[in-house]
């Protein structure tokens, strides 16, 4: 089993307060993704105090609240933002945007080269959540977990692109091809 918490959730105090004795008192993987991530705007050291199995997927906005600092300095400095909410945290930090970063507390980050600019569209970072909410609850390592998803969201994405363009592209769409992106990558 696993959870994943953060996809159409209301942006509001008691929301967040709710999200946050969740976080502390679940003991199963969780995903924690979009406005749940609101919760611990400058609370980030409660994310995750007993070091559970817990995966965030932050944007730069969403980080630079988490953290207290700003969008941009996050972008100027990617790898070291997404290693650094990894530690403090003790999460898995999945860093959204051009090429995706992963980070595992211990300080390894992964870069994916998969994905394009047309998968910036509403919906996309719920699909991936999904994928690796379903990956944990498969007993998956978070890290593991968490590139294997955002490799596969985005190769879907880009066989999506293929097809459609790269202006966009929709997470229903998305969501559809990720058999076919499976079966691609398992002939190759």
């Amino acid at each position: 089993d696993a959870i994943l918490i953060g996809p159409g959730l209301a942006d509001d105090e008691d929301s967040y307060a709710r999200v946050r004795q969740l976080v502390a008192e679940i003991e199963l993987p969780m995903v924690i993704d979009a406005s749940a991530l609101n919760a611990f705007a400058e609370r980030g050291d409660e994310l995750n105090p007993e070091r559970r199995p817990r995966v965030i997927t932050p944007h730069p906005g969403e980080l630079a609240r988490i953290v207290g600092s700003t969008a941009k300095e996050i972008n100027a400095h990617r790898i070291d933002a997404a290693r650094d909410a990894a530690r403090a945290t003790g999460c898995v930090v999945v860093l959204k945007g051009f090429q995706t970063l992963i980070a595992e507390p211990d300080g390894h980050v992964n870069v994916n080269p998969t994905g394009n600019p047309g998968m910036a569209t509403g919906g996309m970072g719920d699909v991936l959540g999904g994928m690796i909410a379903a990956l944990l609850a498969r007993g998956i390592d978070p890290f593991a977990a968490a590139i294997a998803a955002v490799y596969l969201h985005g190769f879907a994405g880009d066989m999506l692109k293929d097809e459609m363009g790269d202006i966009g592209l929709a997470a229903l769409d998305l969501a559809e091809r990720i058999p076919f992106a499976i079966k691609r990558m398992r002939e190759s």
